[in-house]
């Protein structure tokens, strides 16, 4: 079964046994440098658009906005209380930016959006994520059950420490370039670092892999 038959918007509800499925599709440009691997999306009622990083008091949107246009609401909607959704998916195809999750499939222990309350049922197939990104250059995660699931599917034996990256072994894109995983500060609110401080770590970031700040 592809990625593409079960990963779709009608399966954002929980089936009988309390399984929840991926409700969004990956999103991965072919130009893509860096995909950005999280655990899972947050409940739905949380949600202020239908795409990644879509709960409104997540930093994730503010950070790109600072990194890219030194604006941290440059894709925020503030009256609406969401994100400019065409405005990220346009920029996000134009720098080469993919997003998807670790686990295609979890049931939620408790009724929030922890990943120390996630149960991973089915891990995503990363090899054939990256398999479909032939530019990719790192692999992007910020919270520990993502980075751990990652480790453990791609043979890594030293898990990577926030602001550092590893080589992902035996993985090269076809311009021969190493790809890594690279760990970051969590856009989460919860995650106790100043906003300034998440910013500099995710430009640092960028600008390792080659990407452009214009």
């Amino acid at each position: 079964m592809s990625l593409e038959t079960h990963l779709n918007i009608e399966n954002i509800e929980r089936s009988r046994d309390g399984v929840e499925y991926h409700p969004l599709q990956p999103f991965l440009p072919r130009n893509a440098r860096v995909l950005f691997l999280g655990s899972f999306p947050p409940q739905r009622k949380r949600w202020c658009m239908d795409f990644y990083y879509p709960n409104f008091i997540n930093d994730h949107w503010r950070i790109e906005g600072a990194v890219f246009f030194d604006d941290r609401t440059r894709f925020v909607d503030e009256e609406k209380r969401q994100f400019r959704l065409d405005d990220i998916v346009a920029f996000c195809r134009m720098k080469g930016i993919a997003f998807f999750d670790a686990s295609t499939a979890v049931k939620r222990l408790h009724d929030n959006a922890s990943d120390k309350y996630l149960e991973v049922v089915e891990p995503t197939d990363v090899r054939a994520l990256i398999a479909r990104l032939p530019h990719l250059r790192a692999v992007v995660t910020t919270g520990e059950k993502a980075t751990e699931i990652f480790c453990t599917l791609m043979g890594i034996s030293v898990i990577p420490k926030v602001n550092s990256f590893v080589d992902v072994p035996g993985v090269r894109n076809p311009d021969g370039e190493q790809v890594v995983l690279y760990r970051l500060p969590s856009s989460s609110r919860a995650y106790p670092l100043a906003f300034h401080k998440k910013v500099e770590a995710y430009r640092k970031m960028f600008m390792l892999i080659g990407m452009s700040m214009g």
